[in-house]
């Protein structure tokens, strides 16, 4: 059933970005000749007016094929003979859609939590050694931690990951900043408590609708933050082919995660969470400035207009078409890489 269920949000995804490059192509005047969710053979197609609306077999991508996309065109309606600024509303309105999409995710996982913990200290576990007037107080927030600034117990969570250690804090205490340096914090058994604690216990807030926005905000926050973080530990070799994920893997782990929660509820938290990482994600990623993404398009869109500006003379768009193509099919064959890689770990399993 979760497979199932993985399968649908996936296409949901992409259906929300390629309908964001459509209706931002139509509202401009731009003719769209096919709008295809899937690749491959199609499972079903309509002709509506100018559009043919197709659902095709493999659900791995989409899209929204215009008039002179990637080449010259007599056609006024054409992509390339619209000027810059609606040809740049469409490239990035997909990529704007999914990430739309995360943060109305977020705000409806909003109304499935009833309480909220904040970074505050309401009380301090019995024997914890850090209360006092030159440390810390009830009702101290913990506003950055290393120079890292803390919005939600998630950031502060993180912050702490290193466990013992000296920390550089600032705390916002009766609504001043409160400097304290070289803090040293030492993890230890507190009773009554599972495991090791700092020995801070932090507040509750009931959820309301500056907490729910609050918190839509702080969760966009930390899932783009959590992408470039990876984008820059793939950039600097950290990332290896095992870590890496395809549209199987992702399936696989919406699976897993749904199947291993102990209530029908925390599996639909889980997939939502999921869901909107992933949107998140796809926004992110899909506008690096890469062959075949719309990143690249638009790095290409403004590359074309400076080389108008300067020469006086429209550069031929069949030479950025082909690097699309070739930039199409490296990312095609690193699809079919981590679908082998996917499929393969599953079965080692």
């Amino acid at each position: 059933m979760y497979i199932i269920i993985a399968i649908i949000i996936f296409g949901i995804l992409i259906t929300i970005h390629e309908l964001g490059h459509f209706i931002a192509a139509k509202s401009v005047g731009v003719r769209v000749d096919e709008f295809s969710i899937g690749m491959g053979p199609a499972i079903f197609k309509k002709q509506k007016g100018e559009t043919l609306y197709a659902l095709r077999a493999l659900p791995i991508g989409g899209y929204c094929a215009m008039a002179g996309e990637d080449e010259a065109s007599d056609d006024p309606r054409a992509f390339t003979n619209k000027g810059f600024l609606p040809r740049l509303l469409i490239l990035c309105a997909g990529s704007a859609m999914n990430f739309l999409l995360g943060m109305v995710v977020i705000f409806t996982m909003s109304f499935m939590m009833h309480t909220v913990i904040t970074p505050v200290i309401g009380e301090f576990m019995e024997g914890c050694p850090y209360e006092s007037e030159e440390l810390f107080q009830t009702g101290d927030r913990f506003y950055r931690v290393d120079g890292e600034r803390i919005r939600t117990n998630g950031d502060l969570n993180n912050a702490f990951a290193k466990g013992d250690g000296v920390y550089d804090l600032v705390m916002v205490r009766d609504g001043k900043k409160v400097e304290l340096e070289d803090v040293e914090l030492t993890l230890r058994e507190y009773p009554g408590y599972e495991g090791k604690k700092f020995g801070f216990i932090f507040t509750r807030e009931e959820m309301n609708l500056s907490l729910r926005l609050s918190y839509t905000a702080t969760q966009t926050g930390e899932f783009s933050r959590w992408v470039w973080l990876s984008l820059e530990e793939l950039v600097h070799g950290k990332v290896k082919l095992d870590d890496m994920s395809g549209p199987v893997g992702i399936i696989d782990l919406m699976n897993t995660a749904g199947s291993g929660a102990d209530s029908a509820a925390d599996a639909a938290f889980t997939l939502m969470y999921l869901s909107a990482f992933i949107a998140i994600n796809l926004a992110i990623m899909n506008m690096l400035p890469i062959p075949a993404m719309d990143g690249g398009r638009v790095f290409f869109l403004v590359v074309t207009l400076i080389i108008e500006t300067v020469t006086g003379k429209k550069p031929d768009p069949k030479y950025e078409g082909y690097i699309n193509a070739a930039g199409l099919i490296l990312l095609l064959g690193l699809m079919l890489l981590l679908l082998f890689n996917d499929t393969a770990k599953i079965i080692a399993r």
